[in-house]
């Protein structure tokens, strides 16, 4: 299981990167609808995403009331991708060293006294760390399309590419 969640890790992190390559940061307040995130907070987003893997693997507890949220957006190119590659090699440590035991464990996502889940660490991971990834990387591919920047092909070329 470990190992296979960091080889997927590995493949998706590198198409990930192809589309935050191609967000353009001067562009960062604009959004497709008013209850849209803008486009720099989606893109930061997306690159801060990996950090659930490592919280995943080392916190049983997440509390979001004791956990502030921060809505930082990605002032450059450079700061983007440093993010997502800071975020993805932890998450890439720290699944390496993950005792396949603790993959049972459950996790619980909660804030203050309401639990919103509690589930195996190895299905949050996926669902919290990976689908959530794909989830906001695909809203990112639309955000290009609409800002008629060149869309990188995921699984296959992309209508921009040949």
């Amino acid at each position: 299981m470990r190992d296979a969640l960091i080889a997927e890790l590995r493949s998706e992190s590198a198409l990930t990167k192809k589309i935050l390559e191609r967000v353009p940061l001067d562009k960062k307040d604009w959004k497709p609808h008013e209850k849209s995130m803008s486009l720099g907070r989606l893109a930061t987003h997306v690159a801060e995403i990996p950090h659930w893997i490592s919280d995943i693997i080392n916190i049983d507890d997440f509390d979001f009331f004791a956990r502030p949220f921060s809505s930082h957006v990605a002032s450059s190119q450079e700061e983007l991708l440093q993010i997502f590659n800071d975020n993805l090699e932890r998450a890439l440590d720290d699944l390496g060293a993950t005792e396949l035991s603790a993959f049972d464990k459950n996790w619980k996502l909660r804030r203050g006294d309401h639990v919103v889940f509690e589930l195996p660490k190895t299905k949050v991971i996926r669902s919290w760390g990976f689908s959530h990834l794909f989830h906001h990387r695909g809203q990112l591919s639309v955000y290009l399309r609409l800002l008629d920047v060149p869309v990188p092909g995921m699984y296959g070329p992309s209508a921009d590419e040949k």
